[in-house]
């Protein structure tokens, strides 16, 4: 019969459509469970999330862990007047993805500040560059005037 399918392969089929719908769901909840980690791409976002905690809602190195770091944290509304008054974006963009080296006071790569978004650039290259990029110049636009 034309249009009809033997059961050996209709059952095939129906295990096979299954397995992709399967894998397409779990590859959806794996990534709106990475959403919760990273709540946007955003530099403002980014920022509180990854780095207020040290360097303060307003970025001038007072956020709430400031008094148990043994290096305070910097002023990050600072930048571009420690920089000779331009912003080195090139340079703030290597410091966030470890090509620069940061302080001390910044531990290592693999602390959970750092982790989930700026060390692991490889493993998410295209998200990651955005996420960066979106820091850095998040960082630029609230330089001191």
């Amino acid at each position: 019969m034309k249009g009809h399918m033997p059961a050996k392969l209709a059952g095939v089929s129906l295990a096979g459509t299954l397995l992709v719908s399967l894998l397409a769901l779990t590859g959806c909840s794996q990534a709106a469970g990475a959403d919760k980690l990273i709540p946007s791409i955003q530099g403002p976002a980014l920022y509180k999330a990854y780095c207020a905690s040290c360097h303060g809602a307003d970025a001038k190195g007072k956020g709430p862990m400031a008094i148990i770091l043994k290096v305070p944290p910097s002023d990050l509304t600072r930048i571009s007047e420690r920089a000779g008054g331009t912003f080195p974006l090139k340079q703030i963009e290597n410091t966030i993805t470890g090509v620069e080296p940061v302080s001390q006071g910044h531990g290592t790569r693999e602390m959970p500040v750092w982790g989930p978004v700026f060390s692991q650039v490889d493993a998410d290259r295209d998200l990651g560059r955005v996420r960066i990029d979106n820091l850095a110049r998040y960082l630029r636009d609230i330089q001191a005037k």
